[in-house]
């Protein structure tokens, strides 16, 4: 069976999945042309990819040769998934304790539905992944707007230039969509649980919950074979 088509945040994840697992090292030129031919895909998402890898501080630029992946401070990027664990858990609190209002409750409840409707179907299809990754982010953001706290955003901005330290930093398998399904619909179901205890007023359960969401990052982290305990 022919594989789905990679673009946009496919290209983008694939690649960050290549280096997580090792199958391209530090040391190992990245090209756009033979990556684009061994993807499926056009060089412009390819370059798009890159760039954005470069952003989160996973490879560097050879000059005009491509780029290549950083070699990874595992301890580093642990820490720095537990300090998004700690700045995202503030925001959940500062939600709880400040309350939501009427808008921003019906907007979470909205998103929360788009993550429904993605899974509601019980497996994952081709362009599943960007919704994916536009629903994860939106929750995310709304949930540190809505804390009322800027430096919270300022701080998380600053920590996400580590390698997987973002929330947006997925590194999936997409030839295993069943394992990836219930991996994704996890976080999903983390997400609502979140919410209740913010619309329950616990705001403790509501920091502890969105805590632990992230600590399941650091777990998976540790899957990959460049980032060992």
């Amino acid at each position: 069976m022919e594989k789905p088509a990679k673009p946009g945040q496919q290209v983008l994840v694939a690649l960050r999945r290549m280096i997580a697992d090792g199958t391209i090292k530090p040391g190992d030129r990245i090209a756009e042309i033979p990556t684009a031919e061994a993807l499926g895909v056009s060089r412009m998402p390819v370059r798009t990819a890159l760039r954005a890898l470069e952003h989160e501080g996973l490879v560097e630029k050879l000059g005009a040769r491509g780029y290549t992946p950083r070699a990874v401070d595992a301890a580093a990027i642990t820490g720095a998934i537990e300090v998004r664990g700690v700045l995202e858990g503030l925001a959940a609190r500062r939600v709880t304790e400040r309350g939501l209002t009427a808008g921003e409750q019906a907007q979470i409840e909205a998103i929360l539905d788009d993550g429904d409707a993605l899974f509601a179907k019980g497996h994952l299809a081709d362009g599943d992944l960007d919704g994916f990754y536009r629903y994860n982010l939106a929750f995310h953001d709304k949930l540190i707007t809505a804390s009322g706290n800027p430096s919270i955003a300022l701080a998380l901005g600053r920590n996400n230039h580590l390698p997987f330290a973002s929330a947006a930093a997925l590194a999936l398998d997409w030839n295993d969509l069943d394992g990836e399904y219930h991996h994704l619909l996890r976080a999903h179901r983390e997400h609502r649980a979140v919410f209740d205890a913010i619309r329950a007023g616990d705001a403790g359960k509501a920091e502890q919950l969105m805590r632990g969401h992230a600590a399941v990052a650091v777990a998976d982290r540790r899957a990959f074979r460049m980032l060992p305990d």
